[in-house]
C-alpha cells in the first residue's frame, strides 16, 4: 500500500450511494427501542450519513436537515471535556477503562465491581462523569458542555426539550439503581442533579453535519495540547464504544466507533477523517443495525482499518 495514499480518498459520491441503499435494507432487520416513547415513533427507513475529511472533502446522504438526539453519542465527549478541563488523574479516580460484556445499563456489572464504575462509556460511567461538570444544576451543567463542544467543534448542538421531555415520562428504574449504586459507593453525591445532568445531556441534539464536525474533533485535534486525551478518548471508544459488540467490531472494522439508541453513530478515521451515521433499527446489543453495516462496509472496502 501506497503510505502516500490516504484510504479515504478512495469513497466516491457513487460508491457511498450504493452502499447506503444495502444499509437501509439491512436496517430492516433491527427494532425501534421502545423505552423512550419518542424514540418509539420516528421513521424507521430514515437513514442518513456525512463523511467529513481532515483535507476538506465531504460526502452525504439523506436529510441533511434532519435533528436527531445524540443519546449515548455524547459520551466520549463528555469524556474528552473532563479529560482537558480536570486532567487524567482526577477523572480516572472516578471511572475505569476496562472493557465490559454487559449491556450499556448494566447493574450487575456496577455491583461485581463494587460500585465503581467500569468505563466512560457505559451508564455509570457517564453518569459519575456528569456530576463533575461545572454548574449549580443541570440545566447550567449541560448548557456548559453544550456551548463548549459547539465552540470547539464548530457545530450547532441544541437542548431537545421534546426528547427529553419524552425521557422524564417514563421512569427508569435501571438509571436509578445505578445512581443509588454510585451514591453508596461515594462515586456522586446529588443523586436527583446529576441524574437529570445526564439525561440532559444525552438529548442534546445535533444534523448529521453536527455530529460529523464532532468527529473531525477527535480525528486530529485542534488543540495540540488535546492530543493525548483525544487519543484515550478513541481507544476507549475502540474497546467499550458498542458494549458487548465492541471487540468484535474492533476486529471487523477497526475504528474508534460510538453509538447512541437513538440510531447515531459515529466513527473516527485517525489523521483522515469522520464517519456519522444516523438510522434508528437497532440489534439486541442496542446499536443502529444500519450504520454499523455501513461503517463495516466503507472500512472493508477502503482498507479503513488502523491496524491495517
Amino acid at each position: 500500500m501506497n503510505l502516500g495514499v490516504k484510504q479515504l480518498d478512495g469513497l466516491t459520491q457513487k460508491r457511498l450511494e450504493t452502499w447506503v441503499k444495502e444499509a437501509q435494507r439491512r436496517s430492516q432487520l433491527g427494532q425501534l427501542p421502545t423505552y423512550i416513547p419518542q424514540l418509539a415513533q420516528v421513521k424507521p427507513l430514515e437513514f442518513v450519513v456525512q463523511i467529513l475529511t481532515l483535507t476538506g472533502k465531504s460526502y452525504q446522504a439523506g436529510d441533511a436537515t434532519l435533528r436527531f438526539p445524540l443519546m449515548s453519542v455524547i459520551k466520549p465527549f463528555l469524556l474528552l471535556n473532563r479529560l482537558v478541563e480536570l486532567g487524567e488523574d482526577e477523572v480516572f479516580k472516578r471511572v475505569g477503562v476496562q472493557p465490559s460484556d454487559q449491556p450499556f445499563n448494566s447493574l450487575e456489572q456496577l455491583q461485581t465491581d463494587d460500585g465503581w464504575p467500569r468505563n466512560p462509556m457505559l451508564n455509570s460511567g457517564a453518569i459519575a462523569l456528569a456530576a463533575l461538570l461545572p454548574g449549580q444544576d443541570a440545566d447550567s451543567r449541560c448548557d456548559y458542555l453544550c456551548s463548549w463542544l459547539n465552540q470547539f467543534a464548530h457545530c450547532d448542538l441544541v437542548l431537545d426539550q421534546d426528547i427529553l421531555e419524552s425521557v422524564r415520562s417514563v421512569p427508569n428504574p435501571k438509571n436509578q439503581r445505578l445512581i443509588a449504586t454510585l451514591q453508596a459507593s461515594g462515586y456522586i453525591n446529588n443523586p436527583d442533579v446529576t441524574l437529570d445532568t445526564y439525561n440532559q445531556i444525552c438529548c442534546l441534539s445535533a444534523t448529521i453535519s453536527d455530529l460529523a464536525q464532532l468527529g473531525l474533533l477527535l480525528a486530529q485535534p485542534s488543540q495540540p495540547q488535546w492530543q493525548v486525551c483525544c487519543r484515550m478518548v478513541k481507544a476507549l471508544m475502540m474497546t467499550c464504544g458498542l458494549y458487548q459488540a465492541s471487540g468484535q467490531f474492533a476486529v471487523q472494522v477497526g475504528l474508534p466507533t460510538k453509538s447512541g439508541v437513538s440510531g447515531a453513530v459515529l466513527s473516527i478515521i485517525p489523521q483522515q477523517g469522520a464517519i456519522a451515521c444516523y438510522s434508528p433499527p437497532l440489534d439486541s446489543e442496542g446499536n443502529s443495525v444500519g450504520s454499523l453495516f455501513l461503517i463495516q462496509k466503507m472500512a472493508q472496502s477502503l482498507g479503513l482499518s488502523v491496524f491495517n
